[in-house]
């Protein structure tokens, strides 16, 4: 093995240097990749609050990787550390992994999509209850690190939305900031409540932990969209209140979140990934929301039982994030899983 992926909960945090450093003294193995999370991922298990560590090994061609540490304004370093090597390499992809303290922007997501020849990112932002770090053959804080993926190294991904539209795509007519006014020219709430249906609109009140708005990507071609959140609602005035800035001529749908709908959606991500595999994996990555696990798909590992009985005993480690990347940009309510081929 030649390359290290280690994730700890939140419990281990202060430990994690040294916990690091005795797995490099054990294993011999010199670069290692990973992320501290309020709740880690293992073959079928799922890890919350008690100390505990998933460590994966890989063996992967000797200049089939690059690990980089943080960046935190711009990539000038990281052209200049490994401007050759990716224009030798043509990386694919890179999985990446970002501190929410310290600022991590998208436009710093986007730009680092852009030094690889698919255009792609993994990852996700830690999450902790106290102390947050990234791993990149040392300890980081505030940024994004990573490692890249030479085009020789077989690699599948795919995302789970974990949401289902249940209306059709509308057209923002008047906002300001992020408070819808009008919906193709009519008010925001009155359009909300037609598309969710009769029993929600009853009760608009306790609808934020069900309803979501979805703001589809430019281009996708595979309907990808943005979750945001419903955070306000206003019944005299028919406003709506969404969790990011909105634009006049923007596209938006209602989405529904649940137990059920999150169940489909992974089984379709999973069926899309097993009808590219010739065989079993290697090993995979999963980056999932905080808002998933057990608060969606319910007790007793559910959500990484449902991936392992797709695909098997793979050797799988990842981590609960504080928002997800997939591509070049970063999600909410994601699931974001790679396959090692």
């Amino acid at each position: 093995a030649n390359l290290g992926f280690l994730y700890v909960t939140d419990s281990l945090a202060d430990d994690l240097a040294e916990l690091l450093g005795r797995l490099k003294d054990a294993t011999r193995v010199r670069d290692w990749v990973g992320a501290v999370g309020i709740g880690i991922c293992a073959t079928g298990t799922e890890y919350y609050e008690d100390p505990a560590a998933a460590v994966m090994l890989g063996e992967f061609p000797p200049d089939g990787f690059r690990v980089f540490p943080n960046l935190v304004d711009d990539l000038a370093a990281f052209d200049t550390c490994n401007g050759e090597w990716i224009a030798e390499r043509h990386p694919l992809l890179a999985l990446v992994h970002g501190d929410p303290t310290g600022g991590v922007t998208e436009e710093l997501i986007e730009q680092l999509a852009t030094r690889t020849a698919a255009g792609f990112l993994v990852g996700g932002l830690a999450s902790s209850r106290g102390h947050t770090c990234t791993i990149a053959n040392g300890l980081h804080q505030g940024g994004l690190s990573g490692v890249l993926f030479a085009e020789g190294v077989g690699v599948l991904t795919r995302l789970s939305q974990g949401c289902l539209p249940i209306g059709p795509h509308r057209t923002v007519t008047k906002v300001e900031r992020n408070i819808l006014m009008t919906l193709d020219g009519r008010r925001a709430l009155d359009v909300l409540k037609e598309d969710i249906g009769e029993v929600l609109a009853r009760d608009l009140m306790h609808i934020g932990r069900t309803i979501f708005v979805g703001l589809p990507i430019v281009g996708s071609d595979t309907g990808d969209y943005l979750v945001r959140n419903l955070v306000g609602l206003d019944p005299d005035e028919g406003l709506v209140a969404v969790g990011d800035l909105l634009e006049p001529g923007q596209r938006l749908m209602f989405c529904r979140r649940d137990g059920a709908t999150a169940r489909d959606d992974m089984n379709r991500m999973l069926a899309s990934l097993k009808g590219r595999l010739r065989e079993p994996p290697r090993g995979g990555v999963y980056v999932t929301c905080l808002g998933r696990g057990v608060n969606l798909f319910g007790p007793d590992s559910a959500e990484l039982c449902q991936i392992q009985e797709a695909l098997g005993d793979v050797p799988l480690v990842g981590f609960y994030a504080n928002g997800e990347i997939s591509q070049d940009r970063l999600y909410g309510y994601t699931g974001v899983l790679m396959l090692f081929t």
